[in-house]
C-alpha cells in the first residue's frame, strides 16, 4: 500500500506525477500532477488499477477539494509524431507546469525523468503503489481519461470505448477492421497501422 514516507524524507513541498494511457489505440495520453496536503489526506488512496471505477469516482472529488491538481494532456497527433514516451513524458511536463503551487521536488512514476524537467525529481517504479501522492496522480489522470473515452464514444460510436477506454480488446479490434479508424485512433501503433494499411504497397 502506498503511503507518505517518500514525501516526508524528501520534506518541504512534494508534488507526485503519473500517467494513464500509454497503452490504448485510440484517444489521448493524460498525466496528473497532485500536491497533497500532508495534514488533510484523502482515505482509501491507492493505485488506480487496484481500485474499481465507482472507488475512483468517489476518491476524485476528495482529492480535487483537499489537494492541488493538475492534468496535462499530449494529444493522438503528438503521440504519433514524437511517439507515445516522449508524449507520456510531455504530459507529464503540462500537467506539472500547470499546477499552481510550484513544487519543491517531483516524485514520477516510472523509472525516467521526462526530458526538459528542471525541478529536482525522482523516478520511482510503481510509484502508484508506493507514494501516496502519485496513487493521488493515477487516479485523477484515470477518472478523467475515462471521462474523454466515454465521451468520444458518443461522437464514434461501435468501438466499444465506453467499456474498453481505447484499448485492443477483442471487440475494438473487430470494430477497426470493420469501420476503419477513426481521427481518434493512433496510426503510429501497429495494429491501427496494419489495418490502415493492408495490402498496400
Amino acid at each position: 500500500m502506498p503511503d507518505y514516507s517518500l514525501e516526508t524524507q524528501i520534506g518541504g513541498i512534494v508534488a507526485g506525477v503519473d500517467e494513464v494511457g500509454r497503452g490504448p489505440l485510440a484517444g489521448p495520453v493524460l498525466a496528473a500532477a497532485v500536491i497533497l496536503d500532508p495534514t488533510d489526506i484523502p482515505e482509501g488512496l491507492n493505485d488506480s488499477k487496484a481500485l474499481t471505477a465507482k472507488r475512483r469516482d468517489a476518491l476524485l472529488p476528495k482529492i480535487l477539494a483537499r489537494a492541488i491538481v493538475s492534468i496535462g494532456e499530449a494529444s493522438v497527433e503528438e503521440i504519433d509524431e514524437i511517439n507515445i514516451l516522449r508524449a507520456s513524458h510531455l504530459a507529464m511536463l503540462r500537467a506539472i507546469e500547470g499546477l499552481a503551487t510550484t513544487p519543491g521536488h517531483v516524485l514520477i512514476d516510472g523509472n525516467l525523468l521526462p526530458r526538459g524537467l528542471t525541478l529536482p525529481a525522482t523516478p520511482v517504479i510503481k510509484g502508484d503503489g508506493k507514494s501516496l501522492s502519485i496513487a493521488a496522480a493515477s487516479i485523477v489522470a484515470k477518472v478523467r481519461r475515462d471521462q474523454i473515452m466515454v465521451d468520444l464514444a458518443q461522437q464514434h460510436p461501435g468501438y466499444g470505448w465506453e467499456t474498453n477506454m481505447g484499448y485492443g480488446s477483442k471487440s475494438h479490434m473487430t470494430a477497426l477492421q470493420d469501420l476503419g479508424a477513426s481521427p481518434h485512433h493512433r496510426r503510429s501503433f501497429k495494429p491501427v497501422h496494419n489495418i490502415l494499411y493492408q495490402g498496400k504497397t
